[in-house]
C-alpha cells in the first residue's frame, strides 16, 4: 500500500469565514508531510507549489518522498472565475490547456505518472446561462487536446456535483467516463474522490467498478462527509462500511496506486488528521489481507449481506484490541 497526503492541506487553508493554519513554504509542508508516519509520497499543486522546481525535486528526493499526481489548478487564477476547460472565452480554454500541458512537464521532472485536474470554476448558476452542448463540446475539445501531449502522463479527471458553481460541468462518475470516451485519445483517467461521489449521491465502490469497467486508469483521494456538502472529513468519519466496501473493491482489482488522502484539518492537528486517515485506512487494508476474500465474493454474488457481516464482526468489536493491529 502506498499513502500519499495533498500538500496544501498541511498549509494556511480558509473557508468563507475564517483561515486556519499556518503560511508555510512547499519546504516546510514536504517536510511535514514525510514526518507523518506511514506517508510515502505527496500530491502536490502546480503552479502554485512547483514555481521552483529544482527545490522541490531536490527536497523529494532529501526526504524520500514520491509524487503520488501534479495536481494541476485550473480554478483559482482569476482569468478561470467563469470556467477553465469549458469556458466561454477560447483564450481561456487555451490557458487551460497550457496550464495541463505544464504541469504534465513538472510531472515528468519529478517522477510522477499522472496529473489530476478537478475543473470546479466550470459550470452555471441558472437555467437560460449556458448551452449545455456546446459546454460539452468544449470541454471534451480542451481535455483532448490537454490529454494529447505527453500521453504517458495521464490525466485524471476528478468529478464534483458542485462548486463553486451551482451546476458543475464534470458532476460524476459516468459522465467523466464519457468525456474520457468523447476525447478519443489515450492518456486519460479517472480521479475517484470518495467523498465527491458521497456528496453526489453515488456509492463509491460502485462508481469504482464503473470506471474499472471503462477501462480507464485511475486514481483515488480518501475523505468522508455526511453527504451534505463536501465536508473533507477523515475517510470513514460518516460512511466507515461504505469505506471499508470501497478497500475491497480496490483489493479485487488488485489496485496497487497512491491512495492519497484528501482531508482538509482545518480545526484540527494537520498531522494528527493525516496520521489517523493513514492508520485507518491500513487497517482497514490489512484485515482484507486476513479475511477469506474469496468467501466474500462468493456471499456478494448470492446477496448474503447477513453472513458478510458476520464475518466482520469479530473485527469491528475485538474482544482485545490488538486483533485488529
Amino acid at each position: 500500500m502506498k499513502q500519499a497526503l495533498i500538500c496544501p492541506f498541511l498549509g494556511k487553508l480558509r473557508d468563507r469565514f475564517c483561515e486556519y493554519g499556518e503560511d508555510l513554504s512547499v519546504v516546510q509542508k514536504l517536510e511535514r508531510a514525510a514526518a507523518v508516519p506511514g506517508v510515502s509520497g505527496v500530491e502536490i499543486v502546480w503552479p502554485h507549489e512547483l514555481r521552483d522546481l529544482d527545490l522541490v525535486k531536490a527536497t523529494l528526493g532529501r526526504l524520500g518522498l514520491g509524487v503520488a499526481a501534479v495536481n494541476v489548478n485550473v480554478k483559482s487564477d482569476p482569468e478561470f472565475a467563469s470556467g477553465a476547460v469549458g469556458a466561454p472565452d477560447p483564450a481561456v480554454r487555451r490557458m487551460a490547456v497550457d496550464y495541463l500541458h505544464r504541469g504534465k512537464d513538472a510531472a515528468a521532472a519529478l517522477g510522477a505518472e499522472r496529473v489530476t485536474c478537478c475543473p470546479l470554476s466550470d459550470g452555471y448558476d441558472y437555467a437560460f446561462q449556458t448551452h449545455y452542448g456546446t459546454d460539452w463540446e468544449r470541454m471534451v475539445d480542451t481535455v483532448r487536446a490537454a490529454a494529447a501531449y505527453r500521453p504517458e502522463i495521464t490525466l485524471c479527471l476528478e468529478y464534483k456535483p458542485f462548486e463553486t458553481r451551482v451546476h458543475g460541468l464534470l458532476t460524476s462518475a459516468a459522465k467523466t467516463i464519457l468525456v474520457c470516451q468523447a476525447a478519443g485519445t489515450k492518456g486519460l483517467g479517472v480521479t475517484i474522490d470518495i467523498g465527491h461521489s458521497t456528496f453526489g449521491g453515488e456509492v463509491p465502490a460502485d462508481s469504482l467498478m464503473l470506471v474499472a469497467a471503462s477501462g480507464l486508469p485511475f486514481y483515488v483521494h480518501t475523505n468522508d462527509n455526511n453527504g451534505k456538502c463536501d465536508w473533507d472529513l477523515v475517510a470513514g468519519a460518516c460512511n466507515i462500511w461504505e469505506y471499508l466496501e470501497f478497500l475491497y473493491y480496490l483489493r479485487e482489482l488488485n489496485y496497487d496506486g497512491w491512495i492519497t488522502c484528501d482531508v482538509a484539518p482545518l480545526r484540527q492537528d494537520p498531522a494528527e488528521i493525516f496520521a489517523l486517515n493513514v492508520r485507518l485506512t491500513e487497517q482497514l487494508w490489512n484485515w482484507l489481507d486476513r479475511v477469506d476474500r474469496a468467501d466474500i465474493r462468493a456471499r456478494l454474488l448470492r446477496n448474503d449481506f447477513i453472513g458478510i457481516r458476520k464475518m466482520m464482526e469479530p473485527f469491528v468489536f475485538p474482544a482485545n484490541a490488538r486483533e485488529i493491529r
